[in-house]
């Protein structure tokens, strides 16, 4: 029994992990944040926040195609060392700050770009998360929000969150490509372009990226094991583990 809140266990999760998300080439390329460059670099540079920045890739990104940027996530340790890695690379105007996606210390409009990227799946409450983007993008800004995404099928959907959450924890949900759209635009944003990409994951780097017990990493593969032959196809599952599972990208703006 624990009295930690989920905000708690989140940080508890990543902080000790916050170097290997910095350093990890899974989180640092892909053809999600490849896109997601193409349509910033359309846009006049800018004030930019990376909601749940994680190891920091986004915010890497925005720093040359933006005025400022701000590194905004619940770890401490996480922010820490996105501020490292940007005093590193030389990163002048990328700063760090802390905090919850749903309790944003921004003022109104203070941003042209909010974006997230493998970050919202963690959150307690998603539309908390992007009515707040919304109400700190300024008319005409742009949300870009980048995700696993799960598969529309129940059958489906079921083993990938059982994954996630076996692996760590902390996860809440990952949410179908429908259903994302449904959410941008609850929070008054108006859905421009979505798009999906397959993503294969090592096994072993994915369960020592965040330390997953190996009794729980024999869990998984147990499950793999166990998996029709539906889920085998659609998640490519290897006989080491390793497997393969669809993310997407939203913008959207206000």
């Amino acid at each position: 029994m624990t009295d930690r809140t989920h905000e708690a266990f989140v940080d508890a999760q990543f902080g000790p992990q916050a170097q290997a998300y910095v350093a990890s080439a899974v989180h640092a390329r892909g053809d999600d944040l490849a896109r997601f460059t193409d349509i910033v670099s359309a846009r006049p540079p800018g004030a930019a926040l990376d909601l749940g920045c994680g190891g920091g890739h986004v915010a890497f990104a925005l720093a040359p195609l933006s005025l400022s940027v701000v590194a905004y996530d619940l770890s401490e340790a996480m922010t820490a060392a996105v501020r490292a890695e940007a005093d590193r690379r030389g990163l002048s105007n990328l700063s760090a700050q802390c905090g919850a996606a749903e309790r944003l210390p921004f003022p109104d409009a203070a941003f042209d770009i909010v974006a997230t990227r493998h970050s919202a799946h963690h959150w307690n409450s998603v539309p908390a998360g992007l009515s707040e983007a919304r109400r700190v993008l300024k008319p005409g800004g742009l949300l870009v929000v980048m995700d696993v995404v799960a598969p529309e099928q129940p059958l489906l959907d079921t083993w990938l969150q059982a994954f996630d959450l076996i692996r760590d924890p902390s996860h809440v949900r990952a949410y179908s490509l429908s259903h994302w759209r449904d959410l941008v635009e609850a929070a008054g944003f108006a859905v421009e372009t979505s798009a999906r990409f397959r993503v294969r994951l090592e096994f072993r780097s994915w369960i020592e990226r965040i330390r997953t017990p190996a009794v729980q990493a024999e869990a998984i593969r147990a499950l793999g094991k166990l998996a029709p032959s539906e889920v085998v196809r659609h998640f490519e599952i290897e006989p080491d583990g390793s497997f393969t599972l669809d993310t997407m990208l939203i913008s959207a703006r206000c």
